[in-house]
C-alpha cells in the first residue's frame, strides 16, 4: 500500500527557528557605518509611547503578546505601539535599522539571531542597565549574551521532546522509548501500512538543524567539529530510520508544522516536536498522546536540546526611552508574567520556580521542563559564526537522507564548508 501523506496546513509553528538565507543576505548591512541617531522614538524626555516589533503571525502568540505587553507598559506609565513583520523580512529590517541607529525600543528576536544584532552596536546592554537575572536558568541567560554582556532575555523558551500516540503504543505493547535502541525498535514495530513509526523535520534550513541538534549534542558532538565520530553516530541514527522505512523519506521536506500534521493524521505514531504544538494537539479530543524527553544514546545520559524561543532586546535611543524600555522588559521577566506568557504561548518559563510549578501542574510540559536544565543555547560554541555552521549541518543531513551520501562523507563536506 502506498504511504499517503496528509496535505499540511499553511501555518507557522511558534518557535520556528532560522530564516538563515535571509540573514545571510542581510549580513552585509552590519558592516555599514553606524551613526549616533536617536532611535525609533526620537529625542527628548520621558516617552509616553514605546515602539515594539516581532514576527509572530499565528495564534496564540500574536493574540496574547499585545495584551501582556500592554499590561507591563501600563505598570510603567507608557503605551506600546506594536508592529508585526513577516519572519523572512524581520532580521533584514532590524539589521538595516541597527546600522542607521533607528531600532525600535523593544524587539522580540529569535535567540540565535541575537549575537548578530548585538554585534552592530545598536542594542542596549541590559547588564549595564541593571536588569537582574536572578532565578532564571543560566542557559537561558547565556543565550542572550554577546561578548560577556547580556543584550537579550527570554521570558520563556521552548525545546524539543518526543510525542507518542498512546493508543498505538498500547496496541503494539510498546513503552515510550528512552534510548536510541528503544526508539529504533519502537519505530520499526509501529510502522504499518501508511503509518510511519516516527516523524521529524529534516528540512534544509535552521529548522532542520534545530531538530537534529538534540541527537547531535546528546551524542557528544560539537559544532566546532561537524565530522566527529559522535556526529556521524547521530546522523547514522536518522539515516538508518529513513532507510529502514521507519521514517518517511519526505522528512527532508517537512517543517515542524508538517510533522505535527502527520502525527495528528496518525500517519506517524511518534514525532519530534515542541510545546508550541500542544494547543493544536489538545484541540483534537480523539487524539490521545503523551510526551517524554528526547531518547538518549545510552542509559544514564542526559538529553541536550537546543533552546528555542525569542529574547527581548532594547534598541539605543535616549536615556529616558531606554530606561522605560528596560523597565518593561523587567516586568515581562517577572515570575507571574513569565508564567502567563509561557502558558499562553506553549513555552517554558525562564524563571526556574515558575517552570517547576508549571511542569508539576501540567504533565504534558514536564518533559520540556526537565530538559531545560541541560539545554544549550545554539550560539554558545560559535557566537556569530553559528548561522554558517548551522546551514552546513542542515546540508549534510539533506545529503545523507535524500542524496544517498554516507553520514561520514556528508559531515566531512559540511566541515569543509563551515571552515571556508
Amino acid at each position: 500500500m502506498s504511504r499517503l501523506l496528509r496535505t499540511p496546513r499553511l501555518r507557522r509553528p511558534a518557535a520556528r527557528p532560522g530564516a538563515l538565507a535571509a540573514l545571510a543576505a542581510a549580513g552585509a548591512l552590519t558592516l555599514a557605518a553606524c551613526g549616533t541617531g536617536t532611535g525609533a522614538g526620537g529625542s527628548g524626555g520621558a516617552p509616553d509611547t514605546l515602539t515594539e516589533i516581532d514576527y509572530y503571525d499565528a495564534a496564540p502568540q500574536n493574540t496574547q503578546l499585545p495584551q501582556i505587553l500592554d499590561e507591563c507598559a501600563a505598570q510603567n506609565g507608557v503605551k506600546v505601539k506594536h508592529q508585526q513583520v513577516p519572519r523572512a523580512q524581520f532580521m533584514p529590517k532590524l539589521l538595516q535599522q541597527a546600522s542607521a541607529r533607528t531600532l525600535p525600543d523593544l524587539a522580540l528576536v529569535d535567540n540565535p539571531d541575537l549575537q548578530q544584532l548585538a554585534a552592530t552596536g545598536g542594542l542596549v546592554s541590559l547588564s549595564k542597565a541593571g536588569l537582574g537575572t536572578d532565578g532564571l536558568y543560566p542557559s537561558i541567560v547565556q543565550a542572550g549574551q554577546y561578548e560577556g554582556q547580556t543584550y537579550g532575555i527570554a521570558p520563556g523558551v521552548n525545546g524539543l521532546a518526543l510525542y507518542y500516540n498512546t493508543d498505538l503504543l498500547t496496541q503494539a505493547g510498546i513503552e515510550p522509548p528512552t534510548t536510541w535502541a528503544e526508539l529504533t525498535t519502537a519505530a520499526k514495530k509501529l510502522t504499518k501500512g501508511p503509518r510511519y513509526g516516527l516523524a521529524f523535520s529534516a528540512v534544509g534550513t535552521e529548522e532542520g538543524t534545530f531538530q537534529f541538534e538534540p541527537f547531535f549534542w546528546t551524542a557528544g558532538a560539537s559544532l566546532k567539529q561537524l565530522d566527529s565520530p559522535q556526529a556521524v553516530k547521530a546522523l547514522t541514527l536518522w539515516k538508518d530510520l529513513v532507510d529502514a522505512g521507519s521514517a518517511s523519506k519526505s522528512v527532508v521536506t517537512w517543517t515542524q508544522a508538517d510533522v505535527n500534521d502527520q502525527f495528528m493524521a496518525q500517519n506517524a505514531a511518534m514525532m519530534v516536536n515542541g510545546p508550541w504544538q500542544l494547543p493544536t494537539l489538545n484541540a483534537d479530543k480523539k487524539l490521545h498522546f503523551g510526551v517524554v524527553p528526547i531518547p538518549i544514546p545510552d542509559a544514564g545520559a542526559k538529553p541536550v536540546t537546543p533552546l528555542g524561543g525569542e529574547v527581548w532586546t532594547v534598541g539605543h535611543s535616549n536615556p529616558a526611552r531606554e530606561a522605560k524600555a528596560v523597565a518593561v522588559v523587567t516586568c515581562l521577566l517577572g515570575k507571574d508574567e513569565s508564567a502567563k506568557w509561557s502558558k499562553d504561548a506553549g513555552y517554558i518559563p525562564s524563571n526556574q520556580q515558575a517552570a517547576a510549578q508549571l511542569g508539576a501542574a501540567d504533565p504534558q510540559l514536564a518533559a520540556f521542563v526537565a530538559e531545560v536544565g541541560t539545554a544549550r543555547a545554539r550560539t554558545t560554541e560559535l557566537g556569530t559564526g553559528y548561522p554558517k555552521v548551522s546551514q552546513a549541518l542542515a546540508d549534510a543531513v539533506q545529503a545523507a537522507l535524500a542524496g544517498g551520501t554516507s553520514p561520514a562523507s556528508a559531515l566531512s563536506q559540511a566541515q569543509r564548508a563551515a571552515k571556508n
